[in-house]
């Protein structure tokens, strides 16, 4: 069993990395270039309807079920995945797994044209699930491999150096599809395919100094019998610790509700901008690059506040902002206001994101069993994800308008922030980080 130092240089950058190197997953497939792409594909087939292996069904309803069916299944099997890397200590290969899987899916997607529609539409979800299970397995060396006071200075580095890295491959990106006449491409949907398989190869490529330099094998537990029996029994006794950390449950109560609007927000932005305000696509993704820049920012910052103030009251204070945007989101109508928004976007969304891993990581008790409580954190992220845009689409469904629909996400907010507001604890108090 190797033995790992905490805040040994070598392996917090190695960790640091691992968010440069899978970012651009979260940008280019979900959020840019493949969303613009699938509508391309598909709007002009029967009327928006395609066939998924003689299935016929809406485009748009298929790809919300894709993202959908990829989350659950995650949730679904990342408690007992984790329990038994907690109980081989084997995180990094579990990690590793999914990381090529998810990989391998993007570059996969390269060939994904009309011809090749299911087959691609079932890349695009493994692809989902690949980022989502190496995310869990990720988070949860973060108390492995640092000490307390560093917890959200490095968690912010993580989210910066993403924010950086995703924003250097979709301007690339961008570039191909926008000007593909410049490196004699004439396909019209080649350069966006191109970008898929680049996703892929930055993915796969750049996780390896990751793997490197993270420990093998932190904690790992005598075998007595099978992984998967004794994966059960771990995720029982993660299960049973944690009706017994009040302080962990009000933290997650409180994740679970203002995650889910932060997540709803980062999926329907675009979305909202396209049909509310008429924005054309390149507006839509300069929205993005602007929120991706404001966001590198926006960690450090709420990471230097903690420390001035505590991680309860930097996340309420981002809360709060939060449920301004939405009020604001309400009212707006017009292209610049929307950027305005965005920027306050960018500004709360790296910190919030950032702030939420390192104060979960603070409220976990003394356990080897890191990767199964994430795994519990990973489940609240992904399942209010679900029923924050479900409850968005049911919203706009019944009154006809994406603006009542954000009056929902406010709800969401509000509640977060009660929760928020009930916790208190010195483990949450002002720390002075110790790494640079």
């Amino acid at each position: 069993m190797q033995t790992t130092t905490k805040n040994d240089p070598k392996v917090l950058r190695a960790w640091c990395f691992y968010d440069w190197a899978n970012s651009v997953y979260s940008l280019v497939i979900t959020t840019a270039i493949f969303p613009i792409y699938y509508v391309a594909l598909t709007k002009g087939v029967n009327r928006g309807v395609v066939s998924f292996f003689g299935l016929d069904i809406a485009a748009s309803v298929l790809y919300s079920y894709a993202l959908t069916g990829a989350f659950l299944i995650i949730a679904f099997l990342s408690p007992l995945l984790t329990a038994i890397a907690d109980y081989g200590g084997n995180k990094k290969s579990f990690m590793r797994f999914f990381c090529y899987m998810g990989s391998s899916a993007c570059m996969g997607l390269f060939f994904f044209t009309e011809a090749t529609f299911s087959i691609s539409v079932l890349l695009f979800m493994i692809a989902a699930i690949g980022f989502s299970g190496s995310i869990v397995f990720y988070n949860a060396y973060l108390p492995e491999i640092a000490t307390e006071e560093n917890f959200d200075k490095l968690s912010a580095r993580g989210f910066s150096l993403g924010y950086i890295g995703s924003m250097i491959l979709l301007i690339l990106s961008l570039a191909l599809v926008l000007f593909p006449e410049a490196v004699g491409i004439e396909d019209k949907g080649l350069p966006a395919r191109i970008s898929f398989l680049m996703t892929g190869l930055w993915w796969f490529g750049f996780s390896q100094y990751s793997f490197a330099y993270l420990p093998n094998n932190t904690k790992g537990k005598e075998k007595e019998g099978g992984y998967l029996l004794n994966g059960f029994r771990e995720l029982g006794k993660v299960f049973s610790m944690l009706k017994e950390l009040p302080l962990l449950k009000r933290f997650l109560l409180a994740f679970f509700f203002y995650n889910m609007g932060v997540q709803t927000v980062m999926y329907v932005a675009s979305l909202f901008g396209s049909k509310e305000l008429n924005l054309p696509d390149t507006a839509l993704i300069t929205v993005l690059l602007i929120i991706q820049a404001v966001a590198i920012g926006g960690a450090y910052f709420f990471a230097w506040l903690s420390g001035k103030i505590g991680n309860t009251m930097a996340l309420v204070y981002a809360v709060i902002v939060w449920v301004g945007i939405t009020i604001g989101a309400f009212f707006v109508t017009t292209g610049n206001q929307y950027y305005v928004l965005a920027f306050v976007v960018g500004a709360v969304m790296g910190g919030v994101q950032a702030l939420s891993r390192s104060t979960y990581s603070k409220l976990l008790p003394e356990t080897t069993d890191n990767a199964s409580f994430f795994s519990f954190y990973d489940i609240c992220d992904k399942v209010g994800l679900a029923l924050g845009t479900l409850a968005f689409g049911i919203t706009e469904q019944i009154f006809g308008s994406m603006r009542n629909s954000i009056l929902t996400l406010l709800v969401f907010f509000v509640i977060g922030l009660i929760a928020l507001l009930s916790i208190k604890t010195n483990k949450l108090a002002p720390v002075t980080p110790t790494v640079a």
